[in-house]
């Protein structure tokens, strides 16, 4: 899905102009703080003062910040949060796929739909696919993938560098553009639904921390770079998904190589979600099935569902948006926040608490203009 989120960053910089800039380098700072409070709600300290793992996931974290007003709220509402931006992610690769190969393959007398249920025959052994092991290598693949699309669109856009100007920032901004292209620029950060697994799947956890600097400073860099070097080519025609500013021949590479990558980032939320479900179901917090035929159904009817809603959900663009702004800013801004408020409060400094306090009200904003612009959007649509 970032991959995705960062095709659109230079048509994000066409309406925001010098602030997109900023916002790109903000946004990297704020989802990097927020993973690490989230992580550290994950610890207690003990007697000795040592901190100890005493929670797992997501879901943990929040029935130990509502434990007062029921012990299961908490993590029921995380996790039906968690599933819902997941399968609305899921659908996306879908619906982005059987787009991808609509314009790959204009010549081909077959419907977006069609290539949709095509690409969903393509993802059928996610079905079996038991252990983040696996998911790991596919999104290895997937990262080396986006590379190379963005090594593609950086390296063409060098070689017309003679019609670069800096006059093409704009210096005014029309307020509701510039709301979409704040969603896209921070959501082309989030990660935070899969923090508390990686963490604990590290060998060294003590790294964590060091690791999402490291991550999130030379996404920043990465991403500050191709916005850029995109813009300042196409300037005023930059497109919203940039590829399509592309010459012909190079355009269709760059489908091939994002519908690649659009199929080897499903199983990634889609292992997440059916581990979420299953667990809820089974009432078994661990990843190893005790029953493989309730697995199966539950991965088989989960793959099901999105090819359904893929295939007959008007407006899907829309829903996105107006889901995104709720779950998204939930689970990146406001719920990291408000639990490392709620279990840290007397460890924090007054600083720290200011920080938390500035997400959180940020996070409110953000999903709040997200949510009338997705809704005002949605009106006319129905007219």
């Amino acid at each position: 899905l970032q991959g995705i989120f960062v095709l659109g960053l230079p048509y994000a910089l066409l309406h925001s102009g010098y602030s997109g800039l900023l916002l790109i380098v903000l946004a990297a700072a704020l989802c990097c703080y927020t993973g690490k409070i989230l992580i550290a709600c994950l610890y207690e300290e003990n007697e000795d003062g040592q901190l100890i793992r005493v929670r797992d996931t997501y879901e943990d974290i929040a029935n130990a910040c509502c434990k007062k007003l029921s012990p299961s709220l908490g993590g029921i509402v995380v996790n039906m949060t968690q599933v819902v931006e997941l399968i609305m992610t899921c659908i996306l690769y879908l619906v982005v796929s059987g787009n991808l190969l609509s314009h790959s393959f204009p010549y081909v007398p077959v419907t977006e739909k069609t290539w949709s249920v095509i690409a969903f025959v393509t993802l059928l052994p996610c079905i079996f696919i038991r252990t983040l092991k696996i998911v790991s290598k596919l999104s290895q693949l997937c990262s080396l993938v986006h590379f190379v699309i963005i090594f593609v669109v950086i390296t063409y856009c060098l070689t017309q560098m003679h019609q670069w100007s800096w006059a093409k920032f704009r210096l005014s901004l029309e307020f509701e553009n510039f709301l979409v292209s704040v969603g896209v620029i921070i959501f082309s950060y989030t990660s935070q639904i899969f923090l508390p697994t990686l963490e604990g799947n590290m060998k060294n956890p003590g790294e964590f921390r060091c690791m999402l600097n490291w991550t999130h400073f030379f996404a920043c860099i990465l991403k500050t770079t191709f916005a850029l070097t995109a813009f300042l080519t196409w300037g005023e025609k930059t497109k919203e998904v940039i590829t399509d500013n592309l010459p012909s021949f190079l355009e269709t590479l760059v489908n091939l190589c994002l519908l690649t990558k659009a199929l080897l980032s499903y199983p990634l939320p889609f292992f997440a979600a059916t581990e979420i479900v299953y667990s809820c179901i089974s009432n078994d917090n661990h990843s190893n099935y005790r029953s493989p035929l309730l697995a199966l159904t539950v991965r088989g009817s989960f793959l099901l569902l999105t090819l359904l809603m893929a295939m007959f959900t008007p407006h899907f663009a829309l829903l996105m948006g107006l889901s995104g702004s709720v779950t998204g800013a939930a689970m990146t801004f406001l719920l990291p926040s408000l639990f490392h408020l709620k279990l840290q409060w007397k460890k924090l400094s007054f600083l720290e608490k200011c920080a938390d306090i500035s997400v959180f009200i940020l996070g409110f904003l953000c999903s709040l203009a997200g949510i009338v612009c997705s809704v005002k959007g949605l009106l006319e649509v129905f007219g």
